[in-house]
């Protein structure tokens, strides 16, 4: 075995593949018969959203590296022309099976449960004469059609907005005649348009925007003959490229680049599959882009703004049942969180369990009069954070209120960059953590007078400090009184908004220090134990694993016959059950009705279990550029709790597993002669009540 190649290209899967094979699992949620409708047409939507961003970061990052001759290549070797040309042929049939199941499958079924989107040839008279009130009243105010001549240029076209290109024929009122026109679909309109019940066969009755526009665009151009009338969106490069040396205001930086990314350098363009050809050509042309950039489509160019049906349609039995969050039964005995700590730490499982508690930690936090200090990580928060109005109020009492805020969080940048301002208008101390290190941590460090003595309390997580994801991902959050872990997370504090050396942590993990080399040797001391003949094994929980020389040290584990389970949501670069490499390891991922998010590491460790929760996924990003937080879980009854709920139950799910195969393909797990298992219907059948 020693004389195999570790480092063998073919051993890795590319990591922009491996995140298109994500996509392809989002998109079987949406053919899933046996999920209640309006979720599969969440899931279309969802994997349509995806693909955009994938567009937006992945795909530009890639042009980038052509377009400046970069020849670097990741573990598995392919140049960047090489992996552009991959994603194209994996993209290009991922767009096309997501509108074979919208037109084949979602289209009839919405139909059959009496919610119908007309198209222009299903309108009654009813409903075309309320269309047309509609339109006069609503859009053609707002709409401004550009004739394209020598004095009105191609305009410039916003990033993802719905356009139309139209083809005319005749002279205007100028005598111009150049045939062509630009239409944008206004911002300020839904793209999904209900019909009133009164006005239509049925209550769930739907027109899109840009139907009604396809059917009055004629009253646009007077006079003139229209021959034709198009959709097409462009994705665009909507990664921000600040560089910190030459940066001495992040805030104002941003600030200033954050317009350009609607104009940012164009990377693929949609568009009707109607389009003749020398149509598409020539917008391909003015966008700067190639043939395989261009996707025709057979329905709307953005599926993701569908997602509005499924807020407009009031039909609960098509939507997943609701559930109450639970609540720990020490906070329902001692709503006093400090109190309650007294007696150990409390364990947080999102959604099954409410985000309440941490909510109220810092509420109590900002009003009782013998806490001195507050301080906080924010890297997404979302609009009216409950989080924000208590760092808020802390403040105005005068407590001293310290904030880290990650500007750089991508697409959030905006939206941080306007809590960073109301907070240091009401007396908070902003910082925007280490220039070249996006902070990801999950921190709150408070400091309450005890007596005689300051005693710390701290929240940390695997996910973001934000209410409403807590509803829709999976993660875990630790409010704890401990000594050394209160010392720790000072310690990082103390990082992020001062200047000097890491000190060194007693319990915590963090990256760009301990985080990487403190995996690597629990691993090696799996396999330390596998090559005594102990029972060695390992479980890890996380969104991506990339990293190189972690999947090097779990393929020597495997060599040394240590048990390995990976349970993966999205990017795998693990090859798993390859002869005298990676037999001993199986990788699965989670697609369900939550977004898996929690970070989980278990070591066996010889029978003294190891179990961490951490903010940080097995990437080479994660782990060497980013600051990030692994904590362990050392009370017996929490680590139990993770154990049977954050991981075992993952690995017996036999519904929505999939198992990733060695060829980079998955497939999805099957009960077989077993009883069907749900590890999130398990896990909320445990926390929650459940309607019967």
């Amino acid at each position: 075995m020693d004389s195999i190649d570790l480092k063998n290209p073919t051993l890795y899967i590319n990591r922009e593949l491996s995140l298109l094979e994500f996509n392809r699992r989002v998109i079987e949620q949406a053919k899933d018969e046996s999920l209640p409708l309006l979720e599969r047409l969440k899931f279309l939507c969802i994997a349509s959203t995806n693909l955009d961003e994938f567009f937006e970061i992945r795909v530009a990052g890639l042009k980038q590296q052509i377009k400046y001759g970069s020849v670097q290549t990741g573990a598995d070797n392919l140049l960047p022309s090489e992996v552009l040309a991959k994603i194209s042929d994996a993209a290009h049939q991922l767009v096309k099976e997501q509108y074979d199941v919208w037109n084949e499958m979602i289209i009839p079924a919405l139909t059959k449960d009496k919610i119908r989107l007309l198209r222009r040839t299903q309108w009654k008279p009813m409903v075309s004469r309320w269309v047309q009130r509609y339109f006069n009243a609503e859009v053609l105010p707002i709409l401004s059609p550009i004739g394209l001549d020598p004095a009105h240029p191609f305009p410039r076209v916003l990033n993802k907005n719905l356009y139309f290109i139209i083809s005319l024929e005749g002279k205007d009122a100028f005598g111009r005649d150049s045939g062509l026109a630009i239409v944008q679909a206004p911002r300020s309109l839904p793209r999904v348009v209900q019909i009133p019940a009164n006005h239509s066969s049925g209550n769930h009755d739907f027109v899109l925007l840009s139907s009604i526009i396809h059917a009055h665009v004629k009253d646009l151009f007077p006079g003139m003959n229209v021959l034709g009338c198009y959709q097409f969106k462009v994705t665009r490069d909507s990664d921000l490229l600040i560089d910190d040396e030459e940066v001495d205001d992040l805030l104002r930086a941003l600030e200033g680049e954050l317009p350009s990314r609607r104009f940012s350098n164009a990377v693929r363009l949609e568009v009707a599959d109607n389009c003749p050809d020398h149509l598409s050509d020539f917008l391909l042309q003015k966008f700067e882009l190639q043939q395989n950039d261009l996707y025709r489509v057979s329905g709307p160019v953005n599926l993701g703004r569908l997602l509005a049906i499924c807020d407009l349609v009031d039909r609960p039995e098509l939507k997943f049942a609701g559930f109450t969050s639970n609540i720990p039964n020490r906070l329902l005995k001692n709503a006093n969180i400090f109190e309650a700590l007294h007696n150990g730490d409390i364990l947080l499982h999102h959604p099954f369990q409410s985000f309440a508690p941490v909510i109220d930690f810092l509420r109590q936090a900002a009003s009782d009069p013998n806490v001195l200090s507050i301080k906080q990580t924010l890297y997404r928060t979302g609009a009216d954070s409950a989080i924000v109005e208590a760092l808020k109020d802390a403040a105005r009492s005068g407590k001293e209120v310290t904030v880290v805020i990650e500007l750089r969080a991508r697409f959030d940048e905006e939206a941080n960059i306007e809590l960073a301002n109301e907070l240091q208008k009401v007396g908070a101390h902003v910082v925007y953590g280490v220039v070249g290190y996006k902070t990801h941590a999950k921190m709150i460090l408070v400091v309450r007078r005890e007596n005689r003595t300051l005693r710390r309390y701290v929240h940390l997580g695997t996910g973001n400090y934000h209410a409403r994801t807590a509803r829709l991902y999976t993660d875990y959050g630790l409010l704890t009184c401990d000594k050394a872990i209160g010392e720790d997370v000072n310690r990082l504090f103390l990082q992020l908004t001062g200047l000097g050396r890491a000190g060194k942590l007693k319990k915590l993990l963090q990256s760009p220090f301990t985080l990487h080399k403190g995996i690597l040797t629990y691993i090696e001391g799996e396999i330390k134990a596998a090559n005594e003949g102990r029972k060695a094994w390992i479980i890890a929980k996380m969104n991506a694993l990339v990293d190189p020389e972690i999947i090097m040290a779990l393929y020597r584990a495997s060599q040394a016959g240590v048990k390995i389970d990976l349970i993966i949501r999205g990017i795998c670069c693990l090859r798993p059950g390859i002869k005298d490499v990676s037999e001993n390891i199986q990788v699965r991922s989670i697609v369900g009705r939550f977004l898996e998010h929690t970070r989980v590491y278990y070591f066996h460790n010889g029978g003294e279990e190891l179990v961490f929760c951490s903010s940080a996924d097995w990437m080479t990003r994660n782990l060497h550029y980013r600051v990030e937080v692994c904590f362990p879980i050392e009370e017996k009854r929490t680590s139990d709790s993770v154990i049977a709920y954050g991981l075992l139950s993952y690995l017996a799910d036999n519904t929505q597993a999939w198992v990733l195969q060695s060829d980079g393909s998955y497939k999805r797990a099957k009960a077989g002669a077993l009883k069907p298992r749900s590890a999130q219907l398990h896990i909320l059948e445990h926390y929650c009540d459940l309607p019967h």
